[in-house]
């Protein structure tokens, strides 16, 4: 059975929606479809995960699509904007510290725009003992060398942990190491595997009150 719980950040803690901020900025349904669907794609923002500045990949899109220069401008220094609290997943950490299980988390996120998201959650990631962030390292999940580089840093076993993430090649590359995963979907579904891993008390009641950002 893991003793302690690594989770990703990005659709498992928090809600990662683009629209979110885009819907204001772009009213028009079909141009605001076009920019995020073909121009500020997530193949593109995955160069943040990486560890690519912001300042180049923005000037380089900009370059391609000058018509939505403003649009590209405000992705880094508004990104917090296009996330939102999961429904839940606030409830399931409380639910780990009361029981005192260490908690970790490896996230691809950037490097740059990282340090203002963690301070608009920090009480989400309050008891956190450490966050590995891919854009700092420049290494990205599912890359084996980023799951055992954490795991050393986190002095944890693989097979001491449970690994969380809501992508199956993730889950993958966490499972060649050692670790025991589980694929995300929902704060539901993942309350009943942390009570089967005996890592929830079992009268914790599920609630879906989120921390305010």
């Amino acid at each position: 059975m893991p003793t302690v719980v690594i989770f990703d950040v990005g659709n498992v803690l928090v809600d990662w929606q683009p629209e979110l901020l885009y819907r204001d900025m772009i009213p028009d349904e079909s141009l605001r479809a076009q920019f995020l669907g073909e121009i500020a794609t997530k193949d593109w923002h995955f160069q943040h995960d990486a560890g690519r500045p912001f300042a180049e990949t923005s000037a380089e899109l900009t370059a391609r699509h000058p018509h939505f220069a403003e649009a590209i401008a405000a992705w880094g220094p508004r990104f917090g904007e296009q996330v939102a609290p999961m429904p839940g997943m606030a409830a399931l950490v409380d639910a780990l510290r009361a029981r005192g299980v260490p908690l970790y988390a490896i996230t691809n996120f950037s490097h740059e725009f990282w340090p203002p998201f963690r301070r608009t959650y920090e009480a989400l990631f309050e008891g956190f003992v450490d966050i590995v962030v891919s854009g700092e390292e420049r290494l990205t999940k599912p890359d084996p060398v980023l799951y055992r580089r954490a795991l050393d840093r986190f002095g944890v076993a693989a097979a001491d942990a449970l690994f969380i993430d809501d992508r199956m090649d993730n889950i993958a590359g966490a499972a060649a190491v050692g670790m025991a995963t589980h694929l995300f979907t929902d704060a539901a579904t993942l309350r009943a595997a942390l009570l089967d891993f005996c890592l929830i008390d079992p009268d914790i009641a599920s609630s879906n009150e989120e921390p305010t950002p």
